[in-house]
């Protein structure tokens, strides 16, 4: 499997990258829902703690994933009508919004209540804000609402992927999956090097 993404691919890295960070934050948010109907207690405290440190975690793989974003290149696209590029664009943006906005208003809102933030037991992380009772509530339903939307936004790009397969069958979603491969033999974009 390659490093590095090819015209017809994309790399192991990329792949690892998308469906690591999927698997966290769908988990992340199942087992938030969860928890949150559970009675006050220790382990419910030490649950909130693991949901934070897992929220961090799709923080900081978000940034690694743009960092390798940067440096790798980008298979080529299967041809689509040009409504529909720009709306897989405007749904990756929107991913990426999301992605980084929902652990950083879980990180206000932890802020605002004055609870301390660790990351697994190593260490501890800095509040972004003085803590605020009066805004708190308002902070967690931003938390909950971002979701919700990112949910939103998941069905589309699912959708679209979905529809890529079964529809048009082309190489989108296998190029994407764990050990996909494109079916068809993509050229090189002119300014793409070996």
């Amino acid at each position: 499997m390659p490093l590095r993404s090819e015209p017809g691919r994309w790399s192991t890295v990329a792949k690892t990258f998308h469906w690591v960070m999927a698997l966290l934050i769908v988990g992340n948010g199942i087992f938030a829902f969860w928890m949150s109907d559970l009675k006050p207690s220790m382990q419910k405290i030490n649950m909130f703690a693991l949901h934070k440190s897992i929220g961090l975690t799709v923080l900081a793989l978000f940034f690694l994933r743009l960092l390798w974003r940067l440096a790798d290149r980008r298979p080529a696209e299967d041809p689509a009508p040009r409504w529909q590029r720009i709306a897989a664009h405007v749904v990756h943006g929107l991913l990426y919004v999301l992605i980084v906005s929902l652990p950083l208003s879980g990180w206000i809102f932890n802020s605002a209540h004055g609870f301390p933030l660790q990351y697994f037991k190593l260490f501890n992380l800095p509040a972004l804000i003085d803590k605020n009772p009066d805004i708190d509530d308002l902070l967690l339903e931003v938390h909950e609402y971002l979701f919700w939307f990112l949910l939103l936004v998941l069905v589309a790009h699912v959708g679209g992927a979905l529809k890529h397969h079964l529809i048009d069958r082309d190489d989108t979603l296998r190029r994407m999956l764990p050990f996909g491969r494109a079916k068809r033999n993509i050229p090189p974009s002119p300014g793409d090097t070996p």
